[in-house]
């Protein structure tokens, strides 16, 4: 339980960014003349946000599943998890992004919010990959 407290901490955090992000960093930059790639960052930030607490959210409702429903012999494998739950948020957030649903909001294609959300599934997949959650 404490690795599950872990991530949600990390989540609180992440969110914490999400909005100081769109709601200060966004408007300053995006009023003043500054280089493009502020202007990309500050767009495409929240879905790399996005992406992390998502793959924070299915891992540790996996973990909890895994431990709470699936009987001794059947569990699946720590490791396992953390890969299902990295491929199932990258369901979401890239067919989200690819405009295939409108769960998360309407969204608008963009290649850079494509770019960012990838870059998002990896730094969460490393961060339960190398803290190694797991449910006591």
């Amino acid at each position: 339980m404490r690795d599950i407290l872990k991530l949600a901490r990390i989540q609180i955090i992440i969110c914490v960014l999400f909005v100081i992000c769109k709601a200060w960093f966004r408007p300053f930059i995006l009023d003043r003349d500054f280089h493009v790639i502020f202007d990309i960052i500050v767009l495409s930030l929240p879905n790399f946000f996005e992406s992390i607490v998502g793959v924070l959210s299915l891992t540790y409702i996996g973990l909890y599943l895994n431990h709470r429903f699936v009987k001794a012999g059947e569990k699946i494998k720590d490791k396992h998890l953390y890969l299902l739950a990295t491929l199932l948020a990258a369901i979401f957030v890239l067919t989200q992004e690819f405009k295939i649903h409108n769960l998360g909001g309407n969204n608008v294609y963009d290649p850079y919010d494509v770019l960012f959300s990838i870059i998002g599934l990896s730094a969460g997949f490393a961060i339960v990959w190398k803290m190694q959650p797991k449910y006591d």
